[in-house]
């Protein structure tokens, strides 16, 4: 009787420990989360830095239109931000990449409309459409 109950409690501890690791292994981002995910902080850091520049504080005093595309851009990176907190699958990740491509747009549309160089579109940005 003793072994039949030792061999069951070592059964449901297996059972249990199976599942805790199956578990484990589904939870765990695979690799093209984790790539997504490096790529959306890229966005949203680089985004950041472009609201901060020397001078960032004039911007929106300065034009109308410039002070309209910097308040844009601050709306995406909070977006942006508040997307990654939440963020756990590629698809999600991705929305705050486009997210902080849009602001980064705005940057330099704000940037555009004071007579300074953009210099932060690449060909990635030429591509993604403003959201409207």
């Amino acid at each position: 009787m003793g072994y039949a109950i030792a061999l069951s409690a070592l059964l449901i501890a297996g059972t249990v420990g199976a599942v805790v690791a199956l578990r484990r292994r589904q939870a765990s981002p695979g690799p093209t989360e984790l790539d997504a995910e490096a790529e959306a902080n890229r966005w949203l850091i680089r985004l950041g830095g472009s609201l901060m520049p020397p001078g960032a504080s004039n911007w929106a005093s300065n034009g109308k239109t410039a002070g309209r595309a910097l308040t844009d851009a601050a709306e995406c990176h909070r977006a942006a931000r508040s997307l990654l907190a939440e963020a756990r699958t590629a698809a999600e990740y991705e929305r705050v990449t486009r997210t902080a491509q849009e602001g980064l747009r705005h940057v330099d549309a704000a940037r555009e409309a004071l007579g300074l160089a953009t210099g932060r579109a690449s060909g990635v940005l030429e591509q993604v459409p403003l959201l409207r």
